[in-house]
């Protein structure tokens, strides 16, 4: 949990705009303990947000996903201004983010819906951790 509170603080450090980008991929269920901790986050970011970190990181082009990115602290963090996997409207995403401990983090019902998504192994997981999440819960 150590590397989770480390990129939280790394994250926060930045002083991003608020409103300007929400934390996406597993770190809504790395925050709520759904998931172990990973070493590192994705972020989606506008506006300013976007302007700032462009002048912090390096800028990368992931031909994969057919996307650029911002990354920092060794990769730890990456920023972009849309999701490589399915077809999400990134604004939505961002407007309707939950803050958890001063930081935005895309709603759970939309991280279910990259993962279902995309299906790989680590994500029918993560899927089965958030059923049992949410019966937890109820």
């Amino acid at each position: 949990m150590n590397r989770l509170v480390s990129l939280f603080n790394e994250l926060k450090g930045l002083k991003l705009p608020a409103g300007d980008y929400a934390i996406f991929g597993s770190g809504p269920l790395i925050v709520r303990g759904i998931v172990p901790a990973s070493n590192d986050l994705d972020i989606l970011c506008r506006r300013q947000a976007w302007e700032t970190v462009q002048e912090l990181g390096e800028t990368e082009y992931l031909s994969d996903y057919d996307v650029t990115v911002v990354t920092m602290c060794d990769g730890r963090l990456s920023f972009g201004t849309e999701w490589g996997i399915g077809n999400f409207d990134i604004n939505a995403l961002i407007d309707s983010a939950e803050l958890i401990e001063d930081l935005p983090f895309v709603r759970l019902e939309y991280v279910a819906g990259y993962k279902e998504i995309r299906r790989s192994s680590k994500d029918l997981d993560h899927l089965d951790a958030l059923e049992t999440y949410k019966k937890s819960i109820s």
